[in-house]
């Protein structure tokens, strides 16, 4: 069966096309390359012994998404990950979050209720729960005010999915993940960040090997254990096999709802500060960083409890955050040598 992945250069998105791989689909991965890079199709082929089919073009090019699901009709389903993530870059540039993240979603839609098999798996985020009242956060959390544009956009996706869903032939599953982290264990592949990274962990694997004088830890005066944010460090394998069941799922036809939505996260909350702690240990390298403020759009606290997709789903995040971090530097140290 022929599985579209849309930003499947990225970081989740290569790792999910291993994984779908390995389990025999057919894959033809979709990038524009803004922030990743061709040399991934080397590194899934090292891996997998074959390279996906891979189409370089822009998502929000309406035509080219036309002409692109004209040649491939007969899809079985599409996993999008494709969209702007970073939340300090979001409130900075609204417009290029909406265009990007919104308009790429609906031209996508509008193509897959043309097709006989529509099965669709949205890579949605913790954020559309903003700063949740309980922890852990449940699926059946209320959805607060979004805390950034970038959590916005995945509010108004999910909306537009579920709005989709009551009027066509689209199944789709929600997939709310936390933050992933790592690599694949052959460092064939990891996350490769253009630019200064926008996320804890690879800004620390390049400030423990010399490219970045120092770490900014943003706020140590959050109402937590030693001030610092807390988040749900996941990794990235562990994330990419949930998509590929949550596709089994849809082709199945498992799925009680038309549109299904399960949180992705292992069901712990790490302080940044002990991040920074586990990856000392298991790196061997003392970092180098800074109290600063806050950053916007940050939240204190986000972790998830897994019950529902553990349950349901019958999959479990099997890495700890030691292994998790150890993974992400043997890929930082491939990368630079």
């Amino acid at each position: 069966m022929k599985i579209v992945v849309t930003g499947g250069l990225g970081f989740i998105g290569s790792h999910t096309v291993v994984e779908l791989q390995n389990e025999g689909f057919e894959v033809v991965a979709i990038d524009n390359l803004s922030n990743s890079s061709e040399k991934v199709l080397d590194g899934i082929f090292n891996i997998t012994g074959k390279k996906p089919i891979f189409e370089k073009f822009d998502l929000r090019e309406k035509s080219a998404v036309q002409d692109f699901f004209a040649r491939h009709n007969d899809v079985a389903g599409v996993i999008h990950f494709a969209a702007s993530k970073a939340v300090g870059e979001s409130v900075e540039n609204p417009l290029l979050y909406y265009e990007n993240n919104i308009n790429a979603l609906v031209y996508v839609l509008q193509e897959l209720t043309k097709l006989e098999k529509a099965n669709f798996i949205f890579s949605s985020s913790c954020t559309v729960y903003g700063q949740a009242e309980k922890m852990p956060i449940t699926e059946n959390a209320s959805i607060q005010p979004a805390m950034s544009p970038y959590g916005n956009t995945k509010q108004i996706g999910e909306e537009i999915i579920t709005d989709v869903a009551k009027v066509t032939n689209v199944n789709s599953i929600l997939l709310r993940y936390f933050n992933p982290i790592g690599s694949h264990p052959t460092a064939e592949i990891g996350e490769l960040p253009l630019g200064v990274p926008q996320n804890l962990v690879p800004f620390i694997t390049q400030t423990a090997f010399g490219l970045r004088e120092k770490l900014s830890v943003y706020g140590d005066d959050y109402p937590t254990s030693d001030g610092t944010a807390v988040r749900d460090y996941i990794h990235v394998v562990d994330l990419a096999k949930a998509h590929v069941i949550a596709m089994k799922r849809l082709l199945d036809k498992k799925n009680i709802e038309k549109v299904e939505t399960f949180n992705l996260g292992t069901g712990t909350g790490s302080s940044v500060l002990e991040v920074i702690t586990a990856f000392e240990k298991v790196s061997n390298q003392k970092l180098n960083y800074q109290i600063v403020g806050r950053r916007e759009g940050d939240i204190t606290e986000a972790y998830a409890n897994t019950d529902k997709a553990n349950n349901i789903l019958g999959w479990k995040a099997q890495s700890t955050l030691e292994e998790s971090l150890a993974s992400a530097w043997k890929w930082e140290q491939k990368i630079r040598s």
